[in-house]
């Protein structure tokens, strides 16, 4: 190798350092890319119907922040009231078992009284954990303040990128050359197609799950059913991980009322999940999005890797994007088009190319030998 590609790789290196230290950063730049990309393609919806496009971003935002509102107003104070609850039912259900041991403690052989456990030296062995627990609020507290500025990151780079989308588009595509920047914008309007795709299926995969869990829970009894059923359905966006997560506190809620209760409601998410995993998405998805079942498994495992909670939460708009990318650029351009062309053939035009270019350029027209404008190979708003 010599210097220059020495130079070349280092440069590779360097760059893929960097790349790997703002990780996070670029996670959270695209969810906010994908979130103005929903909110713009809603607001081009309602400029279809007549609305300028100023008062079509503003409503599509308060949709937006409707939801947002709505889904915790749902969620928090039945749940803020049932972990209250479980602050006094909690002490009374140890009570009943420490009761139950010592009246167990009577009845049982002798022999089989030391194997009993004692409720008084399990709290004992317990308390080291709690005073970990206890001692990490502070860290709690803090990675919920992160938690929070990331949010208000990403919403405040939604509103820049939706403000002007197509100007951030073009300083993108501005980043290729000239003679592909017409063939990114045309795989940048794919992207945008299949994560409208995406968000659209989640939606209804979201509805159904929550349809679903409500009508259950209703039907078992479980107080606050609305918030779990919400809670349900915004977890679905995590597919196989998501259900699993979301039946811990509709167990925990059940258990207040009764043990057969958390049973069943085990029961119900089992058979939801059955539902959602085999039916529902693959029918759903197989419409708006094409992603095999093991590519979307996959590609959470690799994302929650590398990338932590935020890569799980975003793995499969990821995957949607990166899948369009490697079709479009890598398949198609460049190993369907590996050795279509002869060298001599490939010569023999780039000379008759360039004999013409100079006969243009000397007796036609000397403007004709000029690159295309800049300008003319980007894309023009509507």
């Amino acid at each position: 190798m010599n210097l220059g590609q020495w130079i070349g790789l280092i440069a590779i290196v360097i760059s893929l350092y960097i790349l790997w230290q703002i990780r996070e950063v670029l996670l959270l730049m695209f969810a906010a890319v994908v979130l103005a990309t929903t909110l713009n393609r809603l607001a081009k919806r309602f400029q279809h119907l007549g609305m300028k496009r100023g008062f079509a971003v503003l409503l599509s935002v308060a949709i937006f922040f409707a939801i947002v509102v709505g889904f915790f107003w749902l969620i928090v104070p039945p749940f803020v009231q049932q972990f209250h609850e479980l602050t006094y039912r909690v002490p009374q259900g140890l009570e009943r078992f420490n009761t139950w041991l010592d009246g167990l403690k009577t009845i049982v052989p002798s022999q089989l009284i030391p194997y009993i456990p004692d409720l008084n030296s399990l709290i004992e062995q317990a308390q080291p954990f709690v005073n970990r627990v206890l001692g990490s609020s502070f860290a709690f507290v803090s990675g919920s303040l992160e938690v929070v500025l990331k949010v208000l990151l990403v919403l405040v780079l939604t509103g820049m990128l939706l403000a002007d989308p197509l100007a951030y588009r073009k300083v993108f595509i501005r980043v290729f050359p000239s003679f592909y920047r017409r063939r990114v914008d045309g795989i940048l309007d794919q992207c945008e197609n299949s994560l409208e795709g995406w968000v659209t299926g989640a939606l209804i995969a979201m509805g159904v799950v929550g349809l679903m869990s409500v009508v259950g829970l209703s039907v078992l009894g479980v107080k606050a059913a609305l918030a779990l059923a919400v809670l349900a359905g915004f977890l679905n966006l995590i597919p196989n991980l998501g259900p699993t997560l979301s039946v811990v506190p509709a167990m925990a809620i059940a258990l207040l009322d009764n043990p057969w209760k958390a049973v069943a409601v085990l029961i119900l998410y089992f058979f939801i999940q059955q539902a959602e995993s085999n039916l529902i998405t693959p029918v759903v998805m197989a419409q708006q999005v094409s992603l095999l079942p093991a590519v979307t498994l996959i590609s959470q495992l690799f994302f929650v890797t590398f990338f932590g909670f935020l890569g799980l939460f975003l793995a499969l708009p990821l995957t949607v994007v990166a899948k369009i990318w490697v079709q479009e650029v890598l398949i198609k351009d460049v190993l369907d088009q590996w050795g279509n062309q002869h060298p001599k053939e490939t010569e023999f035009v780039v000379v008759c190319n360039s004999h013409n270019t100079n006969d243009n350029w000397t007796e036609e027209n000397p403007a004709s030998n000029q690159a295309p404008a800049v300008e003319d190979t980007l894309p023009q708003e509507d």
